[in-house]
């Protein structure tokens, strides 16, 4: 199976530090759509991992949530691709939960679903918390520098970090080097 993970929020569509709190604020980043839906018609499936604290923060609730992905799956099937599992963390950064990145708790879960191992698979994010989950579960870390990403170039990134400018160039990567 030939399974991509991403964060949601600065991945695939832009993000915001005052949280994405409804459908008309949630704007997808040029090209991202398109190159989910390229990724899908090449076999991949593009499964979402993305901590949603806003809940716990009150700022939107799971309908809201669940409209935002609605969202996201419509635009991408109108190009022929699919969207996998979607897995959120709804608990705010005190919760101790174990599924709020970095910790592994939503990739663990979307390996379950799969019924795949994550070592050496791509996790796409833009944060350090996406990067450090990566690592917690084997995964091959890879950082966007859409959202959050030009601040995180900036740190110490997790040796052997992948980097690239936008999801659409994650995409053309994967669709022409790992075909197989």
């Amino acid at each position: 199976m030939k399974l991509l993970i991403l964060d949601r929020d600065g991945v695939i569509n832009q993000d915001s530090d005052a949280y994405i709190k409804s459908v008309q604020e949630w704007i997808p980043i040029p090209g991202s759509i398109e190159a989910i839906a390229e990724l899908s018609k090449a076999g991949w499936t593009v499964a979402i991992a993305t901590n949603q604290s806003g809940i716990a923060r009150g700022y939107y609730d799971l309908a809201t949530l669940d409209a935002m992905h609605a969202q996201l799956r419509k635009r991408v099937a109108e190009l022929g691709g699919e969207v996998g599992l979607i897995v959120y963390c709804p608990h705010g950064p005190d919760a101790g939960c174990d599924c709020r990145k970095p910790l592994p708790g939503m990739l663990h879960t979307i390996s379950r679903h799969y019924g795949t191992d994550l070592k050496g698979l791509w996790f796409v994010g833009d944060s350090k918390g996406d990067l450090q989950a990566a690592l917690a579960v084997e995964a091959q870390p890879v950082l966007v520098l859409t959202g959050k990403g030009q601040r995180t170039i900036d740190g110490q990134l997790p040796a052997g970090t992948l980097v690239f400018d936008d999801l659409a160039a994650v995409a053309r990567q994967l669709i022409h080097t790992r075909a197989g």
